[in-house]
């Protein structure tokens, strides 16, 4: 008899890792298949990405996790896509490539900030956001600004994930949750605003914003190159898709109001969900993804990119390590913390404090050793996910407990250095690719197979492990995080004098 089993299929596209993720309706893994991206850095500050390899890479990776799944292609309900948030990825006035740009960005700080000095409240209270360097809005504008020629070229703009729909259903669309987390959109109802243009100086760019969908609505149909390309069967839906943070605190199991998800990935990304967005200038973002249904989020790139960037230049040279990440674990764990430990600050791509802040070891002696360094940049990329939690808290979103999702959640360390240092518990998410699943379930909520978003996240997500904080080290690190404030403090002359020095052509 033939398998009648139904799926639904899950891609992730990250800023360094496309995946594509076959998944039951129980939210079970069944196959998955991964690619490195490779990220371009053609001046300082610009962070790019060639959209041909965009495209060949999620070929392959959905073509790799079909063969892997051995099923009949017929069997996928659905198709859903998640991605970064932010940055830029821009199509001709003919639908072809024109630049991708990643949300690491930093070309359009000084331009962003002149933004946020003359019209930042004024865009506050229309988006609830800020402009901030790597915002879509402001990349477009600086685009207007600096480089006339491409902004004429261009004739959609588009966000990361969108650009694979497109690809997959040759529907130039994108969603509220993007949207709405990169500041195009009228909150909190979730639309365009012309005023929202005119205060980025985008006037002429109604005509380059995509359609606007919700996450979980069908948004088109696989074509026939695309069939062709990727094994996908024709016609098979896809979803609008989400911003990746919203597709990972679903997929981790988080949905309803007063829920906290975590997410310790290229981005350090604490959000908590509500019926109606916080309208406080405190908080770094507002998304909307269904009708009072919201995230409020504090975030920037300050995460587990640090780690990344140790294991890539550090701990991989001459590839003398089998498992990297799992040698990192081993020599953390062979350190018992001290109150005078080393200190790191994870700004290697900037602070949502300040675009110019940089990384760095403080407090070293001639005692430590491999694992100090990696305890200290573990703690700093804790510390930076605290300091966003406080807002977030302060600003009259408390939380009891949450779930960590991401790459960071899979050290067997971490976690309870979460729950130490924040004082509540713990959960780990069951599934491993939180962004894809959470794809899955808006692609089963479009597919008609769950009634509703509590149905789907009941259905298909569940908790790997449980944290529970120790006082003992909570003290500790309350001790070591207040010490952590006061270097960023002396740090920042030293950060500024730093900027003023560089080349203004760098940037």
């Amino acid at each position: 008899m033939a398998d009648k089993t139904t799926y639904l299929l899950g891609l992730d596209a990250g800023n360094t890792v496309i995946k594509a993720v076959l998944f039951d309706l129980t939210g079970r893994q069944v196959a998955m298949a991964a690619l490195d991206g490779q990220s371009l850095s053609p001046r300082p500050g610009h962070v790019e990405r060639g959209l041909a390899e965009l495209w060949q890479n999620a070929q392959h990776v959905i073509r790799a996790c079909l063969e892997k799944a051995a099923i009949d292609p017929a069997q996928i309900i659905a198709v859903g896509c998640a991605g970064h948030g932010n940055g830029l990825y821009l199509l001709d006035k003919a639908g072809e490539p024109l630049l991708g740009i990643q949300s690491l960005d930093t070309r359009a700080a000084d331009h962003a900030a002149t933004l946020a000095q003359r019209h930042g409240e004024q865009l506050h209270a229309l988006s609830l956001q800020k402009p901030w360097p790597s915002q879509t809005p402001s990349l477009l504008s600086w685009i207007r600004s600096n480089r006339p020629e491409l902004y004429d070229a261009a004739g959609t703009v588009l966000l990361c994930k969108d650009f694979i729909t497109y690809q997959l259903t040759g529907e130039r669309v994108s969603d509220i949750s993007d949207m709405s987390g990169c500041g195009f959109l009228r909150m909190p109802d979730c639309r365009y605003d012309p005023d929202i243009l005119d205060r980025f100086g985008l006037q002429d760019a109604e005509a380059l914003l995509p359609r606007l969908v919700a996450p979980a609505e069908i948004a088109g149909t696989v074509t026939a190159p695309a069939a062709a390309a990727t094994g996908l069967a024709e016609g098979t839906p896809v979803v609008g898709g989400y911003f990746d943070v919203v597709a990972s605190a679903l997929g981790s199991g988080v949905v309803r109001p007063g829920e906290a998800s975590i997410i310790a990935g290229t981005w350090s990304i604490n959000q908590v969900f509500s019926r109606e967005p916080l309208n406080d200038p405190a908080i770094f973002m507002a998304a909307g993804f269904a009708p009072g249904r919201f995230v409020n989020i504090e975030a920037s790139a300050t995460s587990a990119a640090n780690l990344e960037w140790y294991v890539r230049e550090l701990v991989e040279r001459g590839r003398h390590h089998d498992d990297p990440f799992g040698h990192c674990n081993d020599v953390i764990g062979k350190v018992s913390p001290a109150i005078d430990d080393p200190f790191f600050h994870p700004f290697l791509y900037g602070s949502g404090e300040g675009a110019d802040f940089r990384a760095g070891f403080y407090g070293l002696a001639g005692w430590h050793g491999e694992g100090h360094l990696l305890r200290a940049l573990f703690e700093g990329v804790l510390f930076e996910h605290r300091r966003h939690i406080e807002t977030l808290t302060a600003s009259g979103v408390p939380f009891k407990e949450a779930v960590l999702s991401g790459g960071g959640s899979r050290s067997p360390i971490w976690p309870q250095m979460f729950a130490d240092c924040l004082g509540v518990p713990i959960r780990v998410a069951e599934a491993q690719e939180t962004g894809a699943l959470g794809a899955a379930i808006g692609a089963g909520i479009g597919g008609g197979l769950f009634a509703d978003y509590e149905d789907a996240v009941a259905a298909m997500t569940g908790t790997r492990r449980h944290h529970r904080p120790d006082p003992a080290m909570q003290s500790h690190y309350d001790t070591r995080y207040a010490i952590y404030l006061k270097l960023v403090e002396a740090m920042r002359p030293v950060w500024s004098e730093l900027a003023a020095l560089r080349n203004p052509g760098d940037l």
